[in-house]
């Protein structure tokens, strides 16, 4: 790691990208705009998302409603989606701070468990995404670290992906009805191996003594519902009230875009799975669908 010092700065849009990126690098941006239903994904080399030019169109989308989004990591040069397997290296994990940031991030401070981090950003009243820049860790590690971080920060587990995107400051956040700019400071401009980090939970980078007891297995809380069991049942009602499947695909799609690599095609199989269980419930005469086999056939939409 670096030892030199770093002076804290806030970083404007184009410095961030530019911090997170190399200039050549193909990333990918997405704008959601929430209240129209619509959401765009660019992927384009880096120096180009953080132009003048392209940012000035990325701004009037911003101020007519968007939520813009950046890659955390580089895809493939040949890359014309944002898929796990798009992605070229592992560059950064970092984790959506949605429950009570403050708290966490002075955990994340304080713990020793991990180092410190490379970019904070605000991104509404005491909610702060946290980023890392690494070198060295393959897919599965980057994903079992990020699942360990979330879990010991209170991180947001669907921000456990590689193909992840994160908000871009200087940009409004709409999700919220308060107004607020976010805003992201660099802190070090360290770059950090698994070793810097204490792994927890599912990771097989744990080290683990023979004679340590295993944890007990998490479990959800009763009734909990699983966002994919509940993008399940919005598709078998919403098809049974008589709408458009395609307006139902283009929903669930909106709604996934953050936390699913490819949404289109996770709304498509989540539709077309619904459409083939009422079918076969329609020729079964069946009014009835059992609640365990719903639950079933949502696993298998994921």
């Amino acid at each position: 790691m670096q030892t030199h010092s770093f002076t804290p700065r806030l970083l404007s849009a184009p410095e961030y990208i530019l911090a997170l990126h190399r200039p050549e690098d193909r990333v990918a941006l997405l704008l959601r705009n929430r209240s129209r239903g619509q959401t765009m994904q660019r992927i384009l080399a880096a120096e180009d998302v953080a132009s003048p030019s392209f940012r000035g169109w990325v701004r009037e989308r911003s101020e007519s409603g968007a939520d813009i989004f950046l890659g955390m990591n580089p895809l493939r040069y040949n890359s014309c989606a944002r898929t796990k397997e798009s992605v070229l290296e592992i560059r950064h994990v970092y984790l959506d701070l949605d429950e009570d940031g403050p708290a966490s991030l002075h955990s994340i401070r304080t713990t020793g468990d991990v180092p410190a981090p490379n970019f904070v950003l605000d991104t509404s009243p005491e909610k702060n995404q946290v980023v890392w820049r690494v070198d060295g860790l393959g897919r599965d590690q980057a994903e079992s670290l990020l699942r360990s971080l979330a879990t010991q920060f209170r991180g947001d587990p669907a921000a456990t992906d590689i193909s992840r995107v994160l908000r871009v400051p200087g940009f409004r956040n709409w999700k919220y009805n308060e107004r607020f700019l976010v805003r992201a400071i660099q802190q070090t401009d360290q770059v950090y191996q698994l070793r810097d980090f204490v792994v927890h939970e599912d990771s097989p980078d744990r080290r683990r003594d023979i004679n340590e007891a295993p944890e007990p297995a998490r479990r959800m809380p009763p009734g909990h519902r699983s966002q994919s069991e509940a993008d399940w049942a919005y598709a078998k009602r919403a098809l049974a009230r008589g709408d458009d499947p395609e307006t139902i695909v283009r929903r669930i799609a909106d709604y996934r875009a953050e936390d699913k690599a490819d949404p289109i095609y996770y709304a498509r199989h989540t539709v077309t799975k619904a459409q083939a269980r009422i079918s076969d419930a329609k020729l079964l005469s069946r009014t009835d669908l059992s609640p365990a086999n719903d639950q079933v056939d949502a696993e298998r939409s994921i």
